[in-house]
C-alpha cells in the first residue's frame, strides 16, 4: 500500500539515516508514533514526523535520557522550551569540561605519587572515584535551576509593576557599605545579578543554597558579569584581612541548607530568605539559628506568598484536568503572608510587613505553559500525553489578557 505524502517505515528510516529497528523502538517507547497505521498494522510517517525524529536524534546526541526526550518532542511554535533545554545542556557541558579537567589533574597527581613512592595512595584513589561519579547528580541540580528560571520569566514578561520584584526587594534591604550579608537559598542569584551596579563598596555577600548545581551556576554567572563590568573582588573563601583591603563587594559561595546555619562561624548585619522559609522542615529551629547569626541590631528580611498568589494558574490547570495539582504542599499555610508575622514575633522584638503590589496580564500561551510544566506537582503525569490539547487550551485563554493575582511580600524582623 502506498499513500501520498506518507513514508513507509523503511523509507522513513532511510531518509533519517537510521535503522527500521530504531524507528520501531521509538514507537514502542511512545516517543515517536506513526501518523497513520493500516488495519494490517503497516506504519506510515509524514514530513512532520521526520522533523520530530531529527529533534529526537539531536537530543539523544546531546545526552538526554529517553524520558527527557519524550517530554521535549514539541511543536515548532514551542521552540522556546527546546531552547531552554539546550541552554541547560550547554551548562552541563561546561560543567563536564571543568569536571574532566579536575579528573585529569587527579589522575596525573595519582600517577606521579605512584612513580615517586612506588605505592598506591588510596586516599587519592578515593578522590578520583568521587570526581568521576559527580556527573550523576549534575542534571537534577541544573534542572531545578531551569525550573526557577521558567517561573521568574513569566513574572518578568507580564508583571504590571514596572519596578520588578528583585529591584523592589533590593530597595527594602537598605544596603550600606561594609555590611556583611547572608542569603539563604539564593536560587539563581537574580537579586544580585539584577542589582549589581547598585551594590555599595566593601560589602561581604555570602550566598548559600542547598543545590550544588545552583551554587555553581550562580558563581559562574556573577563572575562573568563582574568581569564584563571590570569589577574585581570575586573570590571564594577569603580571609578577613583580604576582605578589609577590598573596595568592591566580595561574593562567597557555599552549598548549605537552611537547617545547617549552625555550622557557620560568623554573624551578619542582614540575612535574606527569599521564598525559602516555607520549605524548611523545622521552621522554629531555623528561625532560632537565623537569630543567633544576626549582629546586634541586625535584620532578617524574608519573603513569602499569600493564599491568593497565582490562584488563577492553579484554577486553569484544574479546569483542564481536575486531577492536576501544581504543588504537593500548601506552602502559605506553613509560612505565608497571613501567618508569618505572628510566627516571627515569637523571636523578634519588631516585625514589619510590606506587601508588593502587582499582578500579571498574560497574552501568550508559551511562557504560561512553561511555568506550569516547571511546577513541583503532578502536572507532567497528565499533560505530556495531551500536550497539544493543553497548549490549544492556553491559547484560547490568553487571546485577551489573562489576569493572574500576585500576593507576595516581605517581613522585616529586627
Amino acid at each position: 500500500m502506498r499513500k501520498d505524502g506518507y513514508y513507509s517505515s523503511g523509507q522513513f528510516a532511510k531518509l533519517a539515516g537510521v535503522t527500521v529497528r530504531t524507528i520501531r523502538f521509538y514507537d514502542k517507547q511512545n516517543i515517536l508514533k506513526p501518523s497513520f497505521v493500516t488495519e494490517k498494522g503497516a506504519r506510515f510517517y509524514t514530513q512532520e514526523d521526520l522533523g520530530r525524529l531529527q529533534q529526537i536524534l539531536l537530543l539523544k546526541y546531546l545526552g538526554l535520557s529517553l524520558d527527557d526526550i519524550k517530554e521535549l518532542t514539541i511543536a515548532d511554535e514551542d521552540y522556546h522550551i527546546l531552547r531552554n533545554q539546550l541552554e541547560l545542556q550547554r551548562t552541563l557541558v561546561q560543567d563536564k569540561i571543568e569536571q574532566l579537567q579536575l579528573v585529569q589533574k587527579a589522575i596525573e597527581s595519582t600517577v606521579a605519587t605512584i612513580d615517586s613512592n612506588q605505592h598506591v595512595d588510596w586516599m587519592k584513589m578515593q578522590e578520583l572515584i568521587h570526581l568521576t561519579s559527580m556527573e550523576n547528580t549534575l542534571k537534577a541540580q541544573y534542572q531545578n535551576s531551569n525550573n526557577i528560571n521558567a517561573r521568574i520569566r513569566l513574572h518578568n514578561l507580564y508583571a504590571t509593576n514596572q519596578e520588578g520584584w528583585f529591584p523592589w526587594l533590593y530597595n527594602q534591604c537598605e544596603m550600606k557599605s561594609g555590611m556583611r550579608v547572608l542569603e539563604i537559598g539564593c536560587g539563581n542569584g537574580s537579586l544580585w545579578i539584577e542589582n549589581m551596579d547598585r551594590l555599595p563598596e566593601n560589602m561581604e555577600i555570602h550566598l548559600t543554597d542547598a543545590s550544588q548545581g545552583m551554587i555553581r551556576d550562580v558563581r559562574r554567572t556573577i563572575q562573568a558579569l563582574r568581569m564584563e563590568k571590570g569589577m574585581k573582588g570575586e573570590i571564594v573563601g577569603a580571609t578577613n584581612q583580604a576582605l578589609e583591603n577590598r573596595r568592591t563587594p566580595t561574593f562567597k559561595y557555599q552549598v548549605l541548607t537552611a537547617e545547617k546555619l549552625a555550622t557557620l562561624h560568623q554573624t551578619y548585619d542582614l540575612i535574606l530568605a527569599n521564598h525559602v522559609l516555607f520549605y524548611v522542615n523545622d521552621l522554629e529551629d531555623t528561625i532560632e539559628q537565623i537569630k543567633a547569626h544576626l549582629n546586634p541590631g541586625g535584620r532578617l528580611i524574608c519573603s513569602t506568598y499569600g493564599k491568593n498568589h497565582m490562584k488563577e494558574i492553579r484554577e486553569l490547570a484544574h479546569e483542564f484536568d481536575e486531577r492536576i495539582s501544581l504543588s504537593g504542599d500548601v506552602l502559605y499555610e506553613k509560612f505565608g503572608l497571613q501567618n508569618g508575622k505572628g510566627i516571627l514575633e515569637k523571636y523578634f522584638s519588631r516585625v514589619e510587613q510590606r506587601n508588593y503590589e502587582d499582578h500579571l496580564e498574560v497574552t501568550e500561551p508559551e511562557p504560561l505553559l512553561e511555568y506550569i510544566l516547571s511546577c513541583h506537582g503532578n502536572q507532567n503525569q497528565y499533560l505530556l500525553d495531551r500536550y497539544k490539547d493543553f497548549r490549544n487550551f492556553l491559547t484560547k485563554k490568553t487571546k485577551k489578557p489573562y489576569i493572574i493575582t500576585k500576593e507576595a511580600g516581605i517581613f522585616i524582623s529586627q
